[in-house]
């Protein structure tokens, strides 16, 4: 049996509003590719107004999509700092965005 794969992703919660707390770490999709895993929580799919994924469990609305080199995720700038998972911070910094974490 393969294992499901992963990929390092932006996670957006859109629940709260336009720009809600945000977070790069590791996804792991289904099967299907039609849900992604993240944080013990699973997100089906979907299309919204300004959200793509839907938590199963309780409806939240999330954005979640790969990460830009640029660093700028936020669909509408400003907000909160994007934090990054710590597991994923090294090959965040050195892959995705072509340089060393900040210290």
């Amino acid at each position: 049996m393969s294992a499901h794969k992963t990929r390092i992703m932006y996670i957006e919660d859109k629940s709260g509003g336009l720009d809600g707390p945000a977070r790069i770490g590791r996804v792991t999709f289904s099967k299907s590719g039609r849900s992604v895993t993240y944080g013990g929580r699973t997100f089906q799919k979907t299309v919204g107004y300004k959200f793509n994924f839907l938590d199963i469990d309780n409806g939240d609305e999330f954005w979640i999509s790969g990460p830009r080199k640029d660093g700028a995720d936020r669909l509408y700038g400003g907000g909160a700092a994007v934090e990054v998972d710590p597991d994923v911070a090294e090959e965040y910094w050195e892959t995705i965005r072509g340089t060393d974490a900040p210290t």
